[in-house]
């Protein structure tokens, strides 16, 4: 059986430093906000090139605490509009929820899944105060275009990278005098979230999450937020959370730190021989430039008969999941906004397959996977 990820091979590569950096923490004493995370925020802060960085429990809690930032610093207020990509995970939908603000969905453009400028400015109104850009299954959105816009109708740009760890602006087919100029994701917007799921391209081993900035201000105000409101033991200077990054997880992301350039190499390389060998009209590749401004998250393509497909992979011993099979205004938490009809979203949910794809792949099980689909 190929697996779509195998989690185990991913992290056996790293047992040996687990094991040394997890004496050296028992060692410690010191089990919260220690040095384990203070050397993943520099580092992190440092690989994304941005100013700050503070580490979180999940990627949800970094998304809500921006937003959370924002609205007690006044630059947002209860009621006001983000926008957002109508075909992401939920979770993006849920930290604007939680903050009392209103989502908005964009419709994504078809050949790259990712939120549509067109659509953006077709239903920009003066109540929109916001765009949470996700950079979906590790192919980062047209920041340039977004970022003139936003700047134009002065609006925040909030990134959701939970699946881009190390996605590089694209400097080979963009403007040369651009700023964003080889820039990682994490450092195109105002504020970006990660999330440190297993399964991402920089997974630890439980739960964690990450926000980047170049704002000072936005950063003093997280760090009280994610630590009960607190900058110094027993005085709270805001109603904040219990929403810091646990030191464990710290250490094992700053093992695999190290290795994450390289691992989206081979995600790359992988991605290539899929969209260079898969020759079958039937399904319809993603669309991928050669940049590292995709890391290949997810390698997902379309098909419209997908149980079908489905069920045949399974047969060759292929595992393959469906991210998202159904789309968050169709969801049940969200009834108000059932009424909806965003047609590019529903057809994408509705087609969508992921393709195994990870690190750890051997050059025979992509040639299994490509051949699997040759003969579909």
């Amino acid at each position: 059986m190929i697996k779509f990820l195998d989690l185990q091979q991913i992290n056996k590569r790293f047992e040996t430093e687990f094991q040394q950096k997890f004496q050296q923490f028992l060692n410690s004493g010191h089990y919260i906000l220690g040095t384990e995370v203070e050397t993943f925020e520099t580092d992190f802060a440092n690989y994304c090139g941005t100013k700050f960085c503070l580490g979180t429990s999940n990627g949800l809690d970094a998304l809500t605490l921006i937003f959370k930032a924002y609205l007690e610093l006044g630059i947002l207020k209860p009621g006001d509009q983000v926008m957002l990509p109508a075909n992401t995970f939920f979770a993006s939908v849920l930290s604007v929820i939680h903050s009392g603000l209103h989502p908005i969905f964009i419709e994504p453009e078809r050949d790259t899944f990712n939120i549509s400028v067109k659509d953006i400015e077709k239903q920009l109104t003066p109540h929109v105060k916001a765009i949470m850009v996700v950079h979906l299954y590790g192919q980062l959105a047209n920041m340039e275009v977004i970022n003139q816009l936003a700047e134009k109708h002065k609006l925040l740009v909030i990134e959701d990278a939970a699946q881009a760890h190390g996605a590089v602006f694209n400097s080979e087919f963009k403007i040369q005098d651009s700023e964003l100029i080889n820039q990682k994701a994490g450092n195109l917007g105002h504020a970006a979230a990660f999330s440190f799921y297993p399964s991402k391209n920089l997974g630890a081993l439980g739960d964690g999450g990450a926000i980047t900035t170049n704002d000072i201000v936005l950063f003093e105000t997280i760090k009280k937020l994610r630590n009960y409101g607190s900058d110094k033991k027993y005085e709270y200077q805001l109603k904040g959370f219990n929403n810091r990054l646990d030191e464990v997880q710290a250490m094992f992301l700053n093992v695999k730190l190290k290795y994450l350039d390289a691992d989206n190499e081979k995600r790359q390389t992988i991605a290539k021989r899929y969209l260079s060998d898969i020759s079958t009209n039937k399904i319809a590749l993603p669309f991928y430039d050669g940049s590292k401004n995709h890391v290949f998250h997810l390698f997902v393509v379309t098909v419209k008969d997908r149980e079908n497909f489905v069920s045949y992979l399974k047969k060759q011993d292929i595992e393959t999941l469906i991210h998202y099979p159904i789309p968050p205004h169709k969801q049940k938490a969200l009834v108000s906004f059932n009424h909806l009809s965003l047609p590019v979203t529903e057809n994408i949910h509705e087609t969508v397959v992921s393709l195994p794809m990870s690190p750890v792949m051997t050059e025979q099980e992509v040639s299994k996977v490509i051949k699997a689909i040759n003969s579909y």
